[in-house]
């Protein structure tokens, strides 16, 4: 389970943020129509991906590393 293991939660949480960065790039209006809800979780993980793009790269080179090593 993700939940009670903090490395897989990091790792769940990138990439959720990094796919939704990608969708939003590939079709915004897939992700912008819902910006309330539940759903709306996905269009703030895209907005955190496109604003802290350098900080989430540098934190999936982290993970990629940190789980090559494990």
């Amino acid at each position: 389970s993700a939940l009670f293991n903090f490395q897989s939660l990091m790792l769940v949480v990138l990439l959720t943020i990094c796919t939704c960065t990608y969708l939003r790039a590939q079709a915004p209006a897939l992700i912008d129509r819902n910006k309330t809800g539940v759903m709306g979780l996905f269009w703030k993980a895209a907005r955190i991906g496109e604003r802290l793009s350098p900080y989430v790269s540098i934190a999936c080179l982290v993970m990629a590393f940190q789980l090559i090593m494990y």
